[in-house]
């Protein structure tokens, strides 16, 4: 998934908590791991280097694609930060900010997590790097760009529609 996506529905996910901003975080977090868990499209990074024999020694090069990579990435956490806070706060639903901002980052968070696993191996962060891998074995779409961007726009929609369900049961 893109962070976009993540983004959106951490967002979503947290405002149902707008009360106890820990139970946002987590359910925002949680979120990622669970739609990741759908099949779905993701953008390869050009500086991203596999391991096939053991998957836990992926790592992103750093170099001169890694930049270009790194702007890619930087633009689609922005993208979703802010179309989270545009939709749930101001548009559709007149959630609090700080609550879509927990949401937004939290649902964001592993694939950052990630990223730090890439470069340091942490013992700490090995547990959610294997639960990452796990949760998304053999869930890559191989598909054109386009259709995997609209997939994703169809999941937004429909975790929209349940959220303004949900929203007006009393």
């Amino acid at each position: 998934m893109t962070l976009t996506t993540h983004a959106i529905v951490g967002a979503a996910v947290a405002q149902l908590f707008p009360e106890h901003p820990f139970l946002a975080f987590s359910a925002a977090f949680l979120s990622h791991l669970t739609i990741d868990s759908l099949p779905h499209w993701d953008y390869d990074p050009k500086s991203m280097s596999k391991d096939s024999a053991d998957p836990l020694a992926t790592d992103m090069k750093i170099g001169p694609q890694f930049f270009i990579d790194l702007c890619v990435i930087g633009g689609d956490a922005i993208l979703g930060v802010v179309l989270s806070v545009v939709m749930f706060s101001f548009w559709l639903f007149h959630a609090p900010v700080p609550i879509v901002l927990i949401g937004a980052m939290a649902g964001q968070l592993p694939d950052l997590l990630q990223f730090v696993y890439f470069k340091t191996h942490s013992i700490l962060l090995e547990p959610l790097q294997r639960s990452h891998k796990f949760v998304q074995k053999g869930k890559s779409l191989h598909i054109p760009a386009m259709r995997g961007i609209g997939l994703q726009a169809a999941l937004v929609s429909l975790i929209l529609i349940i959220e303004s369900f949900l929203l007006r049961l009393p």
